[in-house]
């Protein structure tokens, strides 16, 4: 039995990031924007009912996504209704406020009322009857501790937009982002993380775009979320589900944010002049350059990885091109944990490419990102600046405390792997759930 999975979007950049999402999955999948099959290939539908549940009402069989939308304002999730994927969506699958959330990470909560809601509850209990599913969220923050307490049992990841060196919302995104990570630490098990630094620099610099919308960016994002469920939505050799990737890439609990990287990235006017060989798809992905996230894995050491070739990849070619890559580059790998970099191969590429690479890696460099935003929370906090934002709203201020204290720990965590080597004494590798 195929795992089966919830697709959770919260806010307005989860909701327009799983509109495009959906659309790129109706491609692969050979359907149109009702969710009515109209592909060619039965390897398109044989596994649809990993994301879709097949509606057959005395009539050509509908696939509807098995997904909730929320949000505090109804302004994007109306935009969805009277879009082109209006007819796709359950319509009790809708849940919005009233006002928005300004920015503000504590008024995520309203999210949290709407959630436990009875109209959500009673949508839930209809995705989850008569199956195990593996819940997937997109920038759910707080939707993600309600779910870890009333679904234990289901594995939670997330796809969350992290602060970038760079590029900034809002002034208060240093709390907003700190508040977070401390939620996502203990409250997930895979947080994929991208930023809108590193999405910028692959429009601009590798897709040629000069001036990117938000919908260019969208679609990068959604080019992994597809790729990664490749595993589960087609047959393929190696494959294994999101569980079993899971496993694979979390050595220790607390350290599961993880890197996507994707290959190839080129300009769409130089498409009929790129060819790539599996070795030159291989390095794409452990090249800084298509990461979607801003860290140098040069300053890290991988842990772990999972690479998923689509399209004719032989799986000799895919497991020798990675072995070579980490001979050459022996010294970014850990030598304490054996084959730390899983593979999978699928026949069917994206739409509109032959052949594609997909590749998560939990590597250390990942401190990078949490010691930016532990820096910018720090000089904020020391002063109290816009506090008042938060706590009018019911927070505590040692709720800050506790998300510093708890970010300074997981960077502590990473530098001692980082460190560590495989002639230390065991009780060194301990996980880190007492520091």
């Amino acid at each position: 039995m195929s795992r089966e999975i919830i697709n959770i979007q919260a806010g307005q950049a989860g909701n327009q990031v799983g509109e495009r999402f959906w659309k790129m999955l109706l491609a692969e999948h050979g359907l149109d924007d009702s969710g009515m099959y109209i592909g060619q290939d039965p390897l398109q539908i044989a596994r649809a009912g990993v994301y879709f549940t097949p509606i057959d009402s005395n009539g050509p069989t509908k696939y509807v996504p098995r997904s909730v939308q929320v949000d505090l304002e109804a302004g994007v999730c109306n935009h969805i209704r009277a879009g082109p994927l209006g007819k796709l969506f359950r319509p009790d699958t809708y849940f919005t406020g009233d006002s928005g959330a300004g920015n503000n990470w504590a008024k995520g909560w309203d999210i949290a009322e709407l959630i436990q809601g009875p109209s959500l509850s009673t949508a839930f209990s209809i995705l989850l009857e008569g199956s195990r599913k593996v819940a997937t969220l997109f920038r759910g923050f707080k939707s993600s501790i309600l779910l870890e307490e009333e679904y234990p049992d289901r594995m939670l990841q997330t796809f969350s937009i992290l602060p970038s060196p760079n590029v900034s919302e809002t002034v208060v995104e240093p709390y907003n982002a700190m508040l977070s990570i401390h939620q996502l630490v203990d409250n997930c098990d895979l947080t994929i993380c991208i930023d809108n630094e590193a999405l910028y620099d692959i429009a601009v610099r590798t897709l040629k775009i000069k001036n990117p919308a938000f919908d260019d960016l969208n679609q990068l994002i959604a080019k992994v979320m597809c790729g990664v469920s490749t595993s589960l939505r087609f047959p393929g050799q190696l494959n294994g589900d999101m569980r079993k990737l899971g496993m694979n890439l979390i050595p220790f609990p607390r350290l599961h944010f993880l890197m996507p990287s994707f290959a190839p990235f080129y300009d769409p006017k130089a498409r009929a002049f790129q060819k790539m060989s599996v070795t030159e798809l291989t390095a794409s992905l452990f090249d800084r350059r298509n990461l979607l996230v801003a860290c140098d894995p040069r300053f890290g050491r991988y842990l772990t990885a999972a690479c998923i070739f689509r399209g004719k990849v032989s799986s000799n070619e895919a497991e020798t091109s990675v072995a070579q890559l980490q001979r050459k580059n022996s010294n970014l790998f850990v030598e304490w944990i054996p084959d730390n970099v899983s593979v999978s191969l699928c026949s069917v590429p994206p739409v509109g490419q032959p052949q594609a690479d997909v590749a998560l890696s939990n590597s250390t460099c990942m401190q990078e990102l949490f010691k930016r935003t532990q820096s910018q929370f720090s000089v904020m906090f020391k002063r109290r600046a816009f506090l008042h934002w938060y706590t009018g709203e019911g927070m505590d201020i040692m709720e800050f405390s506790e998300a510093e204290s708890n970010t300074q720990d997981l960077i502590s965590e990473y530098q001692q792997y980082q460190e560590a080597s495989v002639e230390d004494e065991p009780e060194e590798f301990e996980d880190g759930e007492d520091q």
